[in-house]
């Protein structure tokens, strides 16, 4: 009766050792190139003080800078722009193969422009959420921490000895090495265990947002986000001022953050906002637009959402260290750090048990 559950212990315990060594690896690297990037804007604004220093000008001045840099040969090939803010007071724009270039919020001038294949911190950002690979990395980086969970998981499983020997179990040891590593090991796993999950499980719903967006509204037995109407594609001018000013009016308590342009099959323009109480830094509620008559067309309220698409909306920000303060993020730079620790201890522990043996 009792050989089926060793074998099945025996097996967890191979499965997660060899997980361990080999995703493992890549789940360490992925989770510390996070906890760097946790600091990405006082890492961009300490390197690029002549961009942060700049005072912010009123929305007015913004329109016709935007109206400039549209008109211009760099704002061409442009799908959408972050409006400038206290923290960034310029135009910031993410070009189709990742670069970003950054444009002067009141004349529309071109400041700076930063390649991904150079840019140390943007090189970083896409190996965190893509693996240097685009949607194939994303697929491969949602399997890794799918694994990572597993070991987690498995790992607490295989060390619990019981209610009345689980905290007498976690005391570290010192000697002989095979004791030490495995003390430290199991003891760094099972009590960050709680943020291990949350930082690792929200950094998996990243890899499948779509999927768990519309999960989560279907468990809670919500609609589908409403889609933003399409209207006829216009070659004629655009009064960005106007434009502007007529969102800010339809949204006064909203912050604008991001101006997604229209496309060649559809001419509404779409403005992320951030309401009040949103967690997400650019926000998740938008207005969409006509550009052209500079007409509100309607747009989402992410403030109003049932639990479902609030959870969903949440998952990031918690992820990022957007909420929460200096605490959360520190806790979170911390955690990140810990799979690279599980890694080097768990093999220092199978390389002790080796020679022993």
């Amino acid at each position: 009766m009792t050989t089926r559950p060793r074998r099945f212990r025996h097996a967890l315990k191979v499965l997660h050792l060899w997980l361990g060594l080999s995703l493992g690896v890549l789940l360490a690297l992925v989770t510390l190139s996070g906890s760097v990037l946790l600091f990405e804007d006082p890492l961009f604004a300490v390197g690029h003080p002549e961009l942060t220093s700049r005072p912010l000008p009123d929305l007015a001045t913004q329109g016709r800078s935007l109206q400039a840099i549209l008109a211009s040969p760099e704002g061409k090939g442009l799908r959408g722009l972050s409006f400038p803010d206290e923290e960034l007071p310029v135009w910031e724009a993410q070009q189709r193969g990742g670069d970003r270039v950054y444009f002067d919020a009141t004349d529309g001038t071109r400041l700076l422009q930063r390649a991904k294949s150079s840019d140390g911190l943007l090189l970083l950002m896409d190996w965190h959420t893509h693996l240097l690979s685009g949607e194939v990395g994303e697929t491969v980086l949602g399997f890794v921490a799918c694994a990572g969970l597993f070991m987690l998981f498995s790992g607490v499983w295989l060390y619990w000895p019981g209610r009345q020997r689980a905290l007498r179990h976690l005391k570290p040891h010192t000697q002989p090495p095979v004791l030490r590593w495995a003390s430290l090991h199991r003891f760094v796993g099972v009590v960050a265990l709680p943020l291990l999950v949350v930082m690792i499980g929200t950094g998996t719903t990243m890899a499948y947002r779509g999927a768990v967006r519309t999960g989560l509204s279907a468990a809670f037995g919500e609609r589908a986000p409403a889609r933003p109407p399409k209207t006829p594609p216009s070659h004629e001018s655009i009064d960005w001022p106007a434009v502007l000013a007529a969102a800010q009016a339809a949204a006064p308590d909203a912050q604008l953050t991001r101006v997604m342009l229209p496309s060649k099959d559809n001419g509404t323009l779409t403005l992320r906002i951030r309401r009040p109480g949103e967690w997400n830094p650019a926000g998740r509620s938008s207005l969409w637009m006509d550009p052209v008559a500079v007409k509100v067309l309607g747009g989402d309220d992410a403030t109003t959402l049932g639990p479902g698409g609030r959870l969903a909306n949440a998952l990031f920000p918690i992820h990022s260290a957007a909420v929460g303060g200096t605490t959360w993020r520190v806790l979170a730079c911390l955690t990140g750090m810990l799979p690279m620790f599980l890694l080097v201890t768990g093999f220092l522990f199978w390389r002790a048990r080796q020679r022993r043996r």
